[in-house]
């Protein structure tokens, strides 16, 4: 079968991608995080943690009205329960927005398995699983140190280096575009589309889903070209997938991709970046993990806890008082996963940063049947630009603290992040 015949025009596979509910956006200064929270605001990117500790204390199940209204509980057990309650709220959208797919798009969503509800969710995420497995990480690991080396290699002569854009940003780009066959100068593109995705969600719904249409556009011409040239990589490895004795759907094929290529990136290059932001401020843990690089993987765990990127989001199923809250029907719910991590009731010293901390089941990846498909995929990529860095490069600062810029919206980590080395 020709790729023409098995995915005809883009134009038709994005029919059922641009239909839903549209609010426009509430933008400007919050007066009141517990009724009017905003995870765009300028203040909670540049450290949310204060705002959620307080809201801890003074209102657990925080509300807003922008976005057409949405909820942000900050304790560790609610957060858990929603991520476990399937029955009550769906995951056909994560990414809390002025758009919502309509509730037809359930059980499937715009981006499988993410996006997917029980019972297709399971058969969804199973397919994947082969490629993120252990093993498979292990293989790809060779070529991620080789390549972190090499990045380190061309900061030959600088004595100041953008450890975010200039190191930390290009290792999940090119680990993601070889798993999923894709060239790798196309990388600057793949930074558009995380922006459009995860950073985009304040602009108009038209020019949003304009934007999004360039990512899909993107996605279906590389079906293409594997379906005219298959060769061993995901992108193939899914066009022949089956599922229920049939080939994937083509907006299924071209959804598991857009996931792959948004989640597979910002989310780790995001952890990349927080950690040497905080070993270039603290020298005390740099100079430790130095001396003991035994000591990394524990201190990896201790990153991704208190600098957890990702918050996801789910909807309401039907009205009903939940926490002594009205929830009406699809309204948003932001899962925090940053709050739940940092929630005295679950962590001892949870505001605290201890790299030694030895009991330390962090909620960074997610919970329930949607924690982190490529958990194992991420720790690698994550342990191995730390052990590379701090092999080649032991001694590094911040060059101006007031310089280092972090994202908003619903994966935090430092997008400007200037380090004088050496």
């Amino acid at each position: 079968m020709t790729a023409d015949e098995r995915f005809g025009d883009y134009e038709e596979m994005r029919d059922g991608r641009v239909e839903g509910t549209r609010n426009e956006v509430v933008t400007g200064p919050v007066s009141d995080w517990a009724t009017d929270f905003s995870h765009l605001e300028p203040e909670w990117a540049a450290d949310p943690y204060p705002i959620q500790d307080e809201l801890r204390g003074r209102c657990p199940v925080a509300h807003t009205e922008r976005f057409g209204g949405g909820w942000l509980p900050t304790r560790y057990e609610d957060v858990a329960e929603i991520a476990y309650d399937t029955e009550r709220f769906s995951s056909r959208s994560v990414v809390m927005s002025n758009f919502r797919p309509p509730p037809g798009a359930a059980p499937i969503g715009v981006t499988p398995p993410i996006s997917s509800d029980p019972p297709f969710h399971h058969d969804a995420r199973k397919l994947l699983l082969p490629a993120f497995k252990k093993s498979a990480v292990t293989k790809l690991e060779p070529a991620t140190r080789a390549f972190c080396h090499a990045l380190i290699d061309s900061f030959e002569g600088r004595d100041v280096v953008d450890a975010a854009h200039d190191y930390g940003q290009h290792i999940p780009i090119r680990v993601i575009a070889d798993m999923l066959g894709f060239p790798p100068e196309d990388g600057p593109r793949f930074r558009e589309f995380v922006e459009t995705t995860l950073e985009g969600i304040n602009l108009p719904p038209d020019e949003r889903i304009a934007r999004m249409d360039k990512l899909f556009a993107y996605l279906h011409e590389q079906i293409r070209d594997h379906v005219d040239h298959p060769r061993d990589d995901l992108t193939t490895y899914l066009i022949n997938a089956e599922l229920y004795g049939r080939k994937l759907d083509p907006s299924h094929v071209s959804g598991t991709m857009a996931l792959l290529l948004i989640a597979g990136i910002d989310t780790t290059w995001s952890a990349i970046g927080a950690s040497l932001w905080h070993l270039a401020r603290t020298p005390a843990d740099r100079e430790r993990l130095v001396a003991e690089p035994g000591l990394l993987p524990t201190a990896m765990e201790e990153f991704l806890r208190v600098f957890a990127p990702v918050t996801m989001a789910r909807l309401v199923r039907d009205d009903m008082t939940w926490r002594g809250v009205d929830m009406k029907a699809d309204d948003w719910i932001l899962l925090s996963f940053p709050a739940a991590n940092r929630d005295p009731a679950q962590f001892d010293r949870a505001g605290e940063i201890a790299i030694d901390r030895e009991v330390n089941r962090h909620a960074a990846f997610g919970l329930g049947i949607h924690r982190c498909l490529g958990s194992h995929l991420a720790r690698m990529e994550l342990r191995v630009a730390l052990e590379v860095w701090l092999e080649r490069i032991p001694s590094f600062t911040l060059e101006d603290p007031s310089a280092v810029t972090w994202a908003a919206g619903q994966v935090r980590g430092p997008r400007t992040l200037p380090v004088r080395i050496g």
